[in-house]
């Protein structure tokens, strides 16, 4: 993928982390499959390596100037991720590519019937 590309799906996977908390798996990883033909695991990888600290910064220090971000539980979750990816990351490895695809799309394709299902209640 050029860096004009690649650059441009950062910057929408910024626009949708700030919107919807939502950046990383969804978008980067779809993209770089779907778009630039990576394998999965080198999509995952390469999504973990962009998410490193500076990226949800700006977001998370607007969100907190409003009123709108809970520390304690953010600082929890941080830590769940920590040690979660890491698990994440030594179970990826282990498993086929294919059936990591599938499972990734399985799971894509759960969250947004639960999201369209429990729209607007």
């Amino acid at each position: 993928m050029s860096t004009l590309l690649l650059l441009g799906l950062g910057l929408a996977a910024g626009v949708l982390s700030g919107l919807f908390g939502i950046g990383g798996g969804l978008v980067v990883v779809s993209a770089l499959v779907l778009v630039g033909r990576w394998p999965i695991l080198q999509a995952t990888g390469t999504s973990l390596g962009a998410l490193l600290l500076p990226v949800g910064l700006l977001g998370a220090m607007e969100y907190h100037r409003r009123g709108l971000l809970d520390i304690k539980a953010s600082a929890l979750i941080a830590l769940g991720i920590f040690l979660g990816v890491w698990f994440g990351a030594k179970l990826a490895i282990g498993t086929p590519p294919a059936t990591l695809q599938r499972l990734f799309a399985v799971f894509l394709v759960f969250m947004a019937v639960r999201m369209w299902i429990g729209a607007g209640r």
